[in-house]
């Protein structure tokens, strides 16, 4: 989350201090949230925190250990009625100098052991960390209490719809076998 524009929520790394942590306090206001949700695609967002603070990380790299809360409105993805959801979550980011060197000739990368490292730029935007942690958060498939899916039959007119239980394919060759199978009773 390194930017070169400089933005009111962004550190630059050269300024911060090594021997103590630099604490920041982030608390959206409504126009902010407003603009947040819309680009999360959520019907509301309240009371959104970020709370933590940025510290050195051995000798040339940064760590943020920071608290995340908020609340989400989104629909149902059911019903469509609104959801409410309570996001509350540690979030932790090092922002190193030099990033594990990947080959790049090889076919296949293995995913590297700490998946909060990031690039450390000029800068460590706190209000860009918030936004990527709360995106992640997010909850994916909101339900509204009791809401569940039923059985959807579609098909063209004048034909037979296929069933749930038509897509199974080995429900039938359950069936076969079972005809096939001498019944110990007889």
């Amino acid at each position: 989350m390194s930017h070169t524009v400089p933005t009111p929520t962004a550190f630059r790394v050269a300024d911060l201090p090594q021997n103590r942590p630099t604490v920041f306090e982030l608390r959206p206001d409504a126009q902010t949230l407003e603009a947040i949700a819309k680009e999360l695609d959520l019907t509301g967002l309240k009371k959104l925190s970020f709370k933590g603070e940025l510290h050195a990380f051995g000798k040339s790299d940064w760590e943020l250990i920071a608290d995340l809360g908020a609340t989400v409105i989104q629909p149902c993805v059911v019903t469509l009625e609104p959801v409410t959801s309570r996001i509350d979550e540690v979030v932790e980011r090092r922002f190193l100098a030099k990033m594990p060197e990947l080959a790049a000739d090889e076919e296949e990368i293995e995913m590297p052991e700490d998946d909060d490292a990031e690039p450390l730029g000029a800068t460590i935007d706190v209000f860009a960390v918030m936004q990527e942690a709360l995106a992640l958060n997010v909850p994916l498939f909101p339900r509204s209490e009791g809401a569940a899916l039923k059985e959807a039959v579609f098909t063209e007119a004048g034909k037979k719809a296929m069933t749930d239980e038509d897509a199974r394919p080995f429900a039938g060759l359950a069936a076969l076998r079972d005809q096939l199978t001498p019944k110990d009773d007889e």
